[in-house]
């Protein structure tokens, strides 16, 4: 089986890579700056691309079985360069959909893409479920489900077999992003003021999201489906905090400020999204996923926060 990976050197990208080189699949990994030490790699095949370029990234590749899109546009640091939804647009939405007709017209069979739970919203007060209408709120996620939209009419214009998977927040060894800045806030003791907050959270190890991707490459009963993926236990930010100090074998270190206080405070400094997502709940009911792929996170929350220290 041949397969592309997009946005081969990200963070998800990578660690999928590596997990496919044991599965025996023929492997090719698209990036805008192929790796030095990577340029004779015996079990990866690397195509220099920049999809925003929307060049032809499969040319001379010959015949490949899949594409798993995972580029994409998850920051906008200049608003110079225009409206931020625009900024998504280009990569997220443009460059995937003409990427999907790429695929079709070399005949690739099957297009994982990895889309965001932000195509649903940004906070619950009940789990995200298979089958509820999009909410997005955020330019991410409107692009994300624009995105999606398209992908749908070039899978029934050409046959070419789509498969949806719509994560939430993704952790792991030098996650970006909160999680990252969260394990380095506890590894160095610095008390944290979230000892009142009572949200919920459902979050997706690096590892659950790596094997669901290698399940939806093959499983024949994933093209036509949205998966929503998170790791099927639920915990609040609190509760995070102390399973890390636990990993780290350190006191977690949490003192408390009224929710409201800490919403303040992140809008006084820019970090309104931020703080949004370390207060609010976001859960998601995972069974459909489990239902249609016989499938369920093989790594418990404790097992992958015990790699990142």
């Amino acid at each position: 089986m041949k397969v592309l990976v997009t946005g081969a050197t990200g963070f998800i990208g990578s660690a999928l890579l590596r997990s496919l080189g044991s599965t025996g699949m023929d492997l090719f990994a698209c990036a805008r700056n192929v790796p030095p030490s990577e340029v004779d790699s015996k079990h990866v095949a690397w195509v220099g691309c920049d999809l925003a370029s929307l060049k032809d990234p499969l040319a001379g590749i010959g015949e490949l079985d899949a594409v798993v899109h995972l580029a994409a546009r998850a920051h906008v640091l200049d608003k110079k360069e225009g409206e931020p939804l625009e900024q998504y647009r280009r990569i997220n939405v443009k460059a995937s959909i003409k990427l999907a007709r790429i695929a079709a017209a070399h005949g690739v069979k099957r297009f994982v893409f990895i889309s965001s739970i932000g195509v649903n919203g940004n906070r619950t007060t009940r789990p995200f479920k298979a089958g509820d209408p999009p909410a997005p709120v955020e330019p991410y996620g409107v692009s994300k489900l624009e995105a999606e939209t398209g992908l749908r009419s070039v899978s029934d214009e050409t046959g070419l077999e789509l498969v949806v998977i719509r994560p939430t927040l993704v952790y792991g060894p030098c996650a970006p992003g909160n999680f990252g800045r969260l394990v380095k806030a506890v590894r160095s003791g610095i008390p944290l003021p979230f000892a009142a907050v009572k949200n919920r959270r459902s979050l997706l190890a690096l590892q659950n999201l790596v094997d669901l991707i290698i399940i939806c490459i093959r499983h024949p009963a994933a093209p036509g489906q949205v998966f929503l993926a998170a790791d099927g236990e639920d915990i609040s930010t609190p509760g995070l905090i102390r399973k890390l100090g636990c990993a780290a074998g350190r006191p977690a270190r949490l003192f408390p400020v009224p929710t409201a206080l800490l919403m303040v405070a992140g809008r006084m400094v820019g970090r309104t999204a931020e703080m949004e997502k370390l207060t609010a709940s976001l859960e998601v009911d995972i069974s459909h996923t489990c239902k249609t792929l016989g499938w369920y996170p093989p790594f418990s929350m404790d097992q992958a926060l015990s790699d990142l220290f």
